[in-house]
């Protein structure tokens, strides 16, 4: 999440006390030493002058250094402050050390946990992916450091099912881990000793490489699921082979491995936890909840189911419309409500997905800046689209009026067994038509939006209300 999409609450805190990576001290002015994660387990050790007022945009400065990153790629990545419980993608002017201080107010804003969970969380600065950066500049980097980075994240976000994929991707992925790692063209033998060391769990995401269904379904079909998944795996490898050209095995191999990730949707999501009503069952009608994670990034909204790893809805920003409503009661929940396209009987309808989440504010605050920041590209692109096309014409006297528009019609949402896909018949969602004085529940089929907040741009389009609508 971004952290200047909210107002932080004031820094009250009488006591400094130590926050992971960034120590507290009674002379803050003095040298101190700090820690910035990166992923794969190692940190950048920094040592700064006037800890208490040190921003992000010196921390980054000093990380870039102490990596050796270039300056032309500086907006990759981010400096963020997580903690298992809140990842915050911080400003450059923002100070980390103040944060820390007001880390226990932010979680009792913005999470469900515990007051015990809450005392005992820490924060601690982490060297991440800019989720702001377009993943097209990403494809144009060729600087082994920075992709290594890059590598880093995106295997952790693979092997610990953030990013859901298929059986092709997970191999694939997994069989290009090991040759980063151990290199290509291994020997049969050597490439089992180094899976039987590092597990498969090292290569594959977790709940593929140990299993489910409980105990006894995971001991009788451990052997036999294990010794399949690295024949897969061992095949896949033995398929790679680095492409001609100038840049090093290593380099080809990290930039493969990450176009790959650049194939799944959420590649480079922030992400949002919340809960989602099931659909009713059993003759009560009681309805129960299901955790989900939410990813937003510049292409859209991607809710994601956390037991079974795929997901559930995924649209694009001009395939929905948003808003978020604070508590009305004690007790009550803050909702982010997602209304987008879709249909009962083969009739269009609008469907409204509700999520329950602390986060609310957050996610509507995140999309917002999301759509803004598409609005002043694709008017920039098609600033430079009008006058390439009119000096074309200017040159080559020809019409290209022809072209195709960018507000199309858009495509129905696939449904598939990929995980990838929406399962749209799978949610608990409202279906809605507004005749001009209230929202009612119909079938089967809907009007304009209630919802002022849209992209700008988009082709979203509702379907007017007709005579002798059919009420729910």
């Amino acid at each position: 999440m971004e952290g200047d999409e909210v107002n932080f609450p004031p820094d009250s805190s009488d006591n400094l006390s130590q926050r992971g990576s960034v120590a507290s001290s009674a002379t803050l002015s003095r040298a101190q030493d700090v820690l910035v994660y990166l992923f794969g387990e190692s940190a950048v050790h920094l040592t700064v002058e006037s800890l208490g007022s040190v921003t992000v945009q010196e921390l980054g400065r000093s990380v870039r250094e102490a990596l050796n990153i270039p300056d032309s790629v500086q907006d990759v990545f981010a400096c963020w402050l997580c903690s298992p419980l809140l990842e915050l993608q911080l400003k450059s002017r923002h100070q980390p050390y103040k944060l820390c201080r007001q880390w226990h107010d932010l979680l009792y804003r913005f999470t469900e946990a515990s007051e015990e969970d809450i005392s005992q969380d820490e924060p601690f600065l982490q060297y991440r992916r800019n989720v702001f950066y377009p993943k097209s500049k990403e494809l144009l980097i060729e600087d082994e450091a920075v992709l290594r980075l890059l590598y880093e994240e995106a295997k952790s976000n693979i092997l610990s099912g953030r990013y859901p994929c298929d059986p092709e991707h997970w191999t694939s992925l997994g069989a290009l881990s090991l040759a980063i790692e151990e290199g290509s063209g291994l020997e049969s033998q050597k490439l089992t000793t180094t899976l039987k060391e590092k597990k498969l769990s090292s290569f594959l995401p977790a709940h593929v490489a140990l299993g489910s269904g409980g105990l006894l379904s995971t001991l009788r079909g451990k052997s036999s699921r294990q010794a399949g998944l690295e024949q897969s795996l061992l095949e896949e490898y033995r398929k790679i082979s680095p492409s001609a050209g100038n840049s090093s095995e290593t380099t080809q191999l990290l930039q493969r491995y990450l176009n790959t990730c650049h194939a799944l949707p959420y590649y480079g999501c922030g992400f949002f936890y919340g809960d989602i009503d099931k659909p009713v069952q059993g003759i009560l009608h009681r309805v129960r909840r299901k955790a989900v994670i939410v990813g937003i990034c510049l292409e859209g909204v991607y809710v994601m189911d956390v037991k079974e790893k795929h997901v559930l809805l995924g649209l694009k920003f001009s395939e929905l419309s948003w808003d978020h409503t604070y508590p009305e009661e004690e007790g009550d929940s803050h909702m982010l409500w997602l209304e987008f396209d879709g249909e009962e009987d083969g009739t269009p309808v609008n469907k409204l997905l509700k999520i329950y989440s602390k986060q609310a504010e957050l996610m509507s605050g995140f999309i917002e800046f999301c759509v803004e920041l598409n609005c002043v590209a694709e008017a920039a692109a098609a600033a430079v689209d009008t006058d390439g096309e009119a000096s074309q014409s200017q040159t080559s006297g020809k019409d290209s009026s022809n072209k195709t528009g960018r507000g199309g019609r858009r495509g129905l949402l696939r449904r598939q067994s990929s995980v990838v896909c929406s399962r749209v018949h799978s949610l608990n969602t409202i279906s809605y038509v507004d005749n001009g004085k209230e929202i009612k529940r119909l079938k089967p089929k809907r009007a304009a939006s209630f919802f002022a907040r849209q992209a700008t741009l988009s082709s979203y389009s509702s379907v007017q209300v007709t005579d002798g609508l059919e009420q729910g």
